[in-house]
């Protein structure tokens, strides 16, 4: 399985590289697209402009391109908002050309009409769907088949046996599959999560809430389950770094890890391993990709899933376990 990790900054590249990525992605707004519609419609899901999280010039998308060709290792633009109108299509189509010249050719859509209109167009590049559209199903798979898609991006929600079961129906393809491991384990679904992720206001999915009966209060109401309670608790103190970060304070995937399942999700099929990381500080990244790196080193020494654990959390996790499991 290889290790797929989001790029903030272009400055960030080699270290990620250097860590062990396998492959990186990032996202891209130029210029004319904040003037014409702002960070309201963003092109990947990010309406955030003051820190890194994505690329805002094609100089440095040639720059990026430079490092790429020397480090040997890909670069996948994200463009996975959930739709765009119909006049954003041409320029959307026209920002891609630019980049597919700079030497870009790899693209993460979610929008399945912009998929079609870029078909249309005969656009010469290869496209994963992003976990953002929310493939849920073999079905849902069958029928996104058609669009003769390089990969697909599972979302958080899906769990192993829903992505063993996609992955089977398509056994005779070349299709890769990618599943999310380390960071960002948000308890809404991205297909379905209308919350902005901008500078002026508070991420919602980092805002505490109780679940509850719609009609009664929440606080005289206990949590409809005990499990939904565990999955759903969220404390801002406790899940977001300081700027004082040390290796101290370090937890590996502190916002989510799937770690200890990366044997059930290798058995699955899946290739690809996403570390969720546009706008994270560089030095967790680093640490989480190596940690990420070390693990793939015992599981392809380990004679069962029983050893893998027990090297895992004694050499990786060292006590320090994030209770943020993706898949359980």
């Amino acid at each position: 399985m290889k290790i797929v990790a989001g790029l903030g900054c272009i400055d960030d590249y080699i270290r990620l590289v250097q860590a062990g990525a396998d492959e990186v992605f990032c996202g891209f707004v130029p210029y004319e697209w904040n003037k014409t519609y702002g960070n309201l419609f963003p092109l990947n899901r990010r309406e955030v402009l003051y820190y890194n999280v994505q690329i805002n010039s094609y100089e440095d998308m040639k720059i990026l391109k430079k490092m790429e060709e020397k480090c040997k290792v890909p670069v996948t633009i994200t463009l996975n908002y959930l739709y765009y109108i119909e006049e954003q299509y041409e320029l959307i189509a026209d920002i891609m050309k630019k980049l597919i010249d700079i030497g870009f050719t790899e693209f993460i859509i979610a929008d399945l009409s912009l998929i079609v209109y870029l078909k249309e167009k005969g656009l010469k590049c290869s496209i994963q769907l992003s976990g953002e559209c929310s493939e849920i199903n073999r079905l849902a798979v069958k029928f996104l088949n058609q669009f003769d898609l390089k990969r697909y991006i599972f979302h958080r929600k899906n769990t192993i046996e829903d992505m063993k079961a996609i992955i089977n129906d398509n056994r005779d393809s070349n299709i890769e599959y990618e599943a999310f491991i380390l960071n960002e384990r948000c308890h809404y679904t991205g297909a379905f999560c209308s919350s902005l992720h901008c500078d002026e206001l508070h991420h919602l999915c980092k805002v505490p809430y109780e679940l509850c009966k719609i009609d009664v209060k929440c606080s005289n109401f206990p949590l409809v389950d005990k499990r939904m309670e565990e999955y759903y608790s969220f404390s801002v103190d406790e899940e977001d770094y300081s700027s004082d970060f040390n290796d101290d304070n370090y937890i590996l995937g502190s916002t989510g890890c799937g770690i200890c399942s990366l044997m059930k999700l290798k058995k699955a099929g899946v290739t690809h391993l996403k570390v969720v990381g546009r706008g994270n500080f560089i030095d967790i990244m680093e640490k989480d990709i190596k940690n990420l790196k070390k693990s793939l080193d015992i599981l392809d020494s380990a004679h069962n899933e029983e050893s893998f654990l027990i090297e895992t959390k004694q050499s990786i996790l060292e006590g320090k376990c994030s209770k943020s499991c993706y898949y359980k």
